[in-house]
């Protein structure tokens, strides 16, 4: 099977988006669904939740994993391990505002990611944790 393109890749993602009920309602310059298929077209393949949910969940070397501060399953309010600060829900279903600003998403992925990885996150773990994200209803 040949590779698919850009193109396919994105509508495969939207499509399924679509098919898992997605939510569409929009809070500011994009949607979670966007974010999915920006991820999914830069990685080249799509976001896998069963991958998503053991990134999510894991320490990679560090003291954190994302589950630390955003609670497992992130569909409840989180709290900052450090420093005790509320954190609104990161699953979609439960926040209609959750990856809808891409300065914002952008800015705390790369902040976040840098404290569990040590590294910025690639677009295949964001894609990953999104499609596990949108399983969580």
């Amino acid at each position: 099977m040949p590779y698919p393109t850009r193109a396919r890749t994105a509508g495969l993602i939207l499509a399924a988006s679509a098919a898992l009920g997605a939510p569409w309602a929009q809070a500011g310059d994009t949607t979670a669904a966007d974010q999915l298929i920006r991820w999914s077209v830069q990685a080249g393949a799509g976001g896998d939740p069963a991958r998503g949910q053991v990134f999510f969940d894991r320490r990679h070397g560090g003291e954190w994993s994302c589950a630390s501060c955003h609670g497992m399953p992130p569909t409840g309010t989180g709290r900052h391990a450090s420093t005790a600060k509320s954190i609104a829900p990161l699953a979609p279903a439960f926040n209609a505002k959750a990856f809808t600003e891409t300065a914002k998403v952008d800015k705390w992925l790369r902040r976040n990611c840098k404290d569990v990885l040590s590294r910025e996150c690639s677009a295949a773990e964001k894609a990953d944790v999104l499609a596990y994200l949108y399983t969580l209803r």
